[in-house]
C-alpha cells in the first residue's frame, strides 16, 4: 500500500476515536527510518496535550490500526510550534507572531517573520516591517508561530509543582525552615 494510500486509510479511524476523546486529530503520518517504520498520530485539544492523553488515546486506537504495516506507533502532541496547515490552523494563530517558510526567495528572502493578517483567497496575509505581504500560500513550505522563549532562564522547576512563577523553587524556602 502507498504511503497516501496507507495514510488515507488509516486517518479516518483516528479522527473517529479523537473525536470521542474530544481531541483533535491534527496529523497521522507514516515515516520510514532506518529503525523501521513509524506511525506517528498528532492530537491536540485547547488546554493542551498530556501523557496521560496520549497514552489512553495509543490503547484506544491501537486495535484499529494494528492491521496495517508499520513498527512503531508514537502519539503526540503537535507542540507549540505546530506548523499551520489547515484554514482553523491560520484562523486559531490569526494577530500572532509567525514564520513563514518559502520554497524560492520573495524579494531575496526565503524566510519571513510577521504578523498574521489572514488568508484571503489562496494568499497568506503578513504584517511585516515592510507592509502588508501577499504570499501564495503554494509558495510556502513552512509556515509556524514563532515561538517567544523570553524570560524563560526566570523560569525554576520544582519536582513537586512543576515551574514556580515567582521564581522561587521551593526548596529555598524549606532550607529556611530548617535553619
Amino acid at each position: 500500500m502507498a504511503k497516501a494510500e496507507w495514510t488515507t486509510a488509516v486517518a479516518p479511524k483516528c479522527r473517529k476515536i479523537a473525536d470521542q476523546m474530544g481531541f483533535e486529530l491534527v496529523d497521522v503520518c507514516l515515516d520510514r527510518e532506518p529503525t523501521g517504520k513509524y506511525l506517528r498520530i498528532y492530537i491536540d485539544k485547547p488546554e493542551g496535550i498530556t501523557l496521560d492523553d496520549c497514552e489512553v488515546f495509543h490503547k484506544a486506537v491501537r486495535p484499529l490500526v494494528e492491521d496495517y504495516d508499520y513498527d512503531f506507533m508514537e502519539v503526540s502532541s503537535p507542540g507549540i510550534d505546530r506548523p499551520l496547515k489547515t484554514e482553523r490552523d491560520f484562523e486559531r494563530s490569526l494577530g500572532a507572531e509567525v514564520e513563514v517558510h518559502l520554497f524560492r526567495p520573495l524579494d531575496g528572502r526565503k524566510n519571513l517573520t510577521g504578523i498574521l493578517a489572514g488568508l484571503e483567497g489562496e494568499e497568506i496575509l503578513l504584517e511585516a516591517e515592510e507592509g502588508v505581504l501577499r504570499i501564495p500560500r503554494k509558495a510556502a513550505s513552512l509556515v509556524k508561530p514563532l515561538v517567544n522563549m523570553e524570560g524563560i532562564e526566570d523560569v525554576v522547576f520544582d519536582e513537586e509543582d512543576g515551574a514556580s512563577p515567582d521564581g522561587k523553587d521551593g526548596q529555598e524556602e524549606s532550607t529556611q525552615a530548617s535553619e
